[in-house]
């Protein structure tokens, strides 16, 4: 079971990190008020080379997250309560995530981002790419607050099983200090036999 969640955190946390790189994009149209138009040629820019780069790093990214997935409902077959309370909401936030990356980010980037019209930084930003790059920084967002909820609940499921542990220790040295102590009765009961 160790090696499970530890499986799920690092390639969460992985997924967490990718999501975090698109920062210099998202945080230019979700973070700046008022978004201007040099902000959101960059972050088209930023797309755009996106959408240029190998299709291999795609193929990686797509086994990650099939391990990850995997992983998870391996976890979740355990059918204990702690795994299908903490596991089956792990299983809904990174299905979310993925969810919204593959039908929402990936088709964005690929029909509006492969190719952008030529321009200068000061020129007006195309109404027909404003809402798309607003949209795929709304979505990485989504994406990195989900797989964070995945986090949160594999502590929390390490935490509760913690505390478990710690219940059947103490449970174990009570039984063992009764048993002592049963013992010591029973010899302070037994009658002294002295032979003449």
């Amino acid at each position: 079971m160790g090696v499970r969640a530890g499986v799920v955190v690092c390639i969460t946390s992985f997924l967490l990190g990718s999501l975090f790189t698109h920062w210099i994009a998202d945080s230019l149209t979700l973070w700046k008020s008022p978004v201007t138009d040099e902000h959101l040629w960059t972050a088209a820019l930023y797309y755009s080379i996106l959408t240029k780069g190998p299709v291999q790093i795609l193929y990686v990214l797509f086994g990650i997250i099939l391990l990850g997935g995997t992983t998870i409902f391996w976890s979740f077959n355990d059918l204990e309560a702690g795994n299908l309370m903490f596991d089956g909401g792990s299983i809904f936030l990174y299905g979310v995530a993925v969810i919204m990356y593959a039908y929402s980010v990936i088709p964005n980037l690929m029909d509006k981002f492969t190719t952008i019209p030529p321009y200068h930084m000061k020129d007006a930003f195309p109404r027909l790419l404003r809402t798309p790059t607003l949209d795929l920084a709304s979505n990485h967002l989504v994406c990195s607050v989900a797989l964070t909820g995945v986090l949160i609940l594999q502590a929390g499921r390490w935490w509760a099983e913690l505390s478990d542990g710690d219940d059947e220790e103490e449970e174990y040295f009570s039984e063992k200090v009764e048993d002592s102590n049963a013992v010591e009765d029973t010899k302070s009961m037994t009658p002294l036999v002295t032979t003449a």
